[in-house]
């Protein structure tokens, strides 16, 4: 090889090196189209250098104060506290009753990004540069190459308030990063976005949509971080499997009013904002029952400062309300177990023609006027009202860290001793034994006596409020039953 074919080999070289490196380095982040898939192994980082835009826009008039070039500022105000980076990502925040930094929070640095989008379709990172703080509750933040101005302003509640002007209509999006995790609570790290309803994404999953979005953000062990918007914007999502979330504007605007809120996820508090953020708490499909629930045991914890007996209040509550219809549940039950010597009779007579035991059984019910489903009805009243104390329990942020008495340090938790477990299957299995039978069929009085052990297997790791209002509901239950039997002839 001469040296001509040596320097073109070499100058080949170095230019694919140089080609490589401009393009890991330097090359912007493509905002994601339905068309296309989002590619999100190239990222946008931004210290202290200016992201060139495609096409000239029009600078922003500055007021005739002085900008610093700092990598990130904080501002605060009544202990709560939010820094903001240079690239308009948010860097770290206490908001209101936070237990956590945005790195335990998120699992990831920088972990919400703001950028605007280009006429290529690209994002774009920020290089804000910010006026000297007079008020350290407020800054002024400019991006001179697009023309734009930011006002961040943290309200008395806590929430960073922000206020983004721009000199020619621009498009947002929002990157959101995470990595997977559960908490000791059983809550999972996810992506929210309210749009019609509450759209909960699991972190590292395929998943897209669009629509009129009201806020979009993090949830995880009961603390939410979003941003909100003042009014409902039209945007477009889609999350990947690396544990990207992305959000964009669909239409571009001149102006976006909203603030970032961090909370710990008191519905109290959110409920107040009046953005739905509340809805942020999953109370499930008996939603309606856990609110009042929830309301409840807050109203009767005022008084006795004990969740565990706002509880036990709560439950007998329930039971004397409920006692009407349970009174009619009982009274056919009874009327049952009256019956049962003469079922015994009809069934063996005709135990070679099981169309006229059922016949026979049924005229027999008639004339007792007993409900051989009327024992059913505690169990189906019974039904939504666990469920919703369970989302109650398990969802707010009321009762975690609560204690009860002796072993019972937290009632969010499971019991560590299994005792409300294990006395949750010894009172079912006493109100098993006392509803009559319908059957004869001892394989299915046996298969009645085995459904308090499964009961007690799966409840044995769900909280120990639910365990302890279970507890008390059954045995309530046995005491409404026996009380039946007795006055009714």
């Amino acid at each position: 090889m001469n040296n001509d074919q040596k320097r073109t080999v070499l100058a080949l070289v170095l230019s694919g090196i140089v080609l490589f490196t401009w393009q890991a380095f330097f090359t912007p982040e493509k905002a994601f189209e339905e068309s296309a898939p989002v590619t999100t192994t190239e990222k946008v980082e931004v210290t202290g250098t200016t992201t060139q835009a495609t096409a000239p826009v029009a600078k922003v008039k500055t007021a005739p104060v002085k900008l610093q070039d700092l990598q990130d500022v904080t501002i605060s105000r009544n202990g709560y506290s939010f820094t903001i980076n240079s690239d308009f990502s948010i860097k770290e925040a206490k908001g209101h009753e936070t237990n956590f930094n945005l790195f335990e929070f998120s699992g990831a640095e920088n972990f919400f990004k703001v950028r605007t989008v280009n006429s290529q379709n690209t994002l774009e990172a920020f290089n804000l540069q910010f006026e000297e703080i007079a008020n350290s509750s407020s800054i002024t933040a400019y991006d001179n190459s697009k023309g734009i101005k930011i006002i961040f302003d943290i309200l008395d509640d806590g929430r960073l308030s922000y206020n983004l002007s721009s000199q020619n209509p621009v498009k947002l999006a929002f990157h959101l990063n995470s990595t997977e995790k559960t908490s000791a609570n059983r809550t999972y790290r996810q992506y929210v976005i309210f749009q019609k309803d509450v759209e909960r994404i699991d972190i590292e999953s395929d998943d897209r949509g669009e629509g009129k979005t009201g806020w979009l953000g993090v949830d995880f062990d009961h603390h939410l971080f979003a941003n909100v918007f003042s009014k409902k914007v039209s945007m477009k999502y889609v999350s990947t499997e690396s544990g990207s979330f992305f959000v964009q504007t669909i239409n571009a605007s001149n102006e976006y009013n909203g603030h970032f809120l961090y909370a710990l996820k008191n519905f109290d508090y959110l409920s107040s904002l009046k953005n739905k953020t509340d809805l942020s708490i999953d109370f499930g499909l008996f939603g309606i029952l856990a609110v009042p629930i929830l309301k409840g045991l807050k109203y009767v914890y005022n008084y006795v400062g004990n969740y565990g007996l706002a509880i036990i209040i709560l439950t007998f509550i329930i039971r004397f309300l409920t006692f009407p219809l349970q009174y009619k549940s009982f009274k056919s039950m009874k009327k049952m177990q009256v019956v049962q010597p003469e079922l015994a009779k009809v069934k063996e007579k005709y135990k070679d023609d099981p169309a006229r035991v059922q016949k026979e059984t049924m005229e027999l019910f008639k004339r007792a006027g007993a409900n051989p489903l009327g024992g059913c009805l505690p169990m189906l009243l019974q039904v939504p009202i666990f469920i919703a104390f369970y989302q109650s329990i398990n969802n707010s942020v009321e009762l975690v860290g609560s204690p009860f008495y002796g072993w019972i340090f937290d009632l969010s938790s499971k019991d560590p001793y299994y005792v409300l477990p294990v006395l949750m299957g010894l009172t079912m299995l006493a109100q098993t034994k006392l509803n009559p039978s319908t059957t004869a069929d001892p394989n299915q009085q046996k298969i009645m006596y085995i459904m308090p052990l499964v009961f007690c297997f799966i409840m044995k790791d769900l909280p120990a409020g639910l365990n302890l209002y279970f507890c008390v509901s059954n045995v309530l239950g046995i005491a409404q039953q026996l009380f039946v039997y007795k006055t009714v002839d």
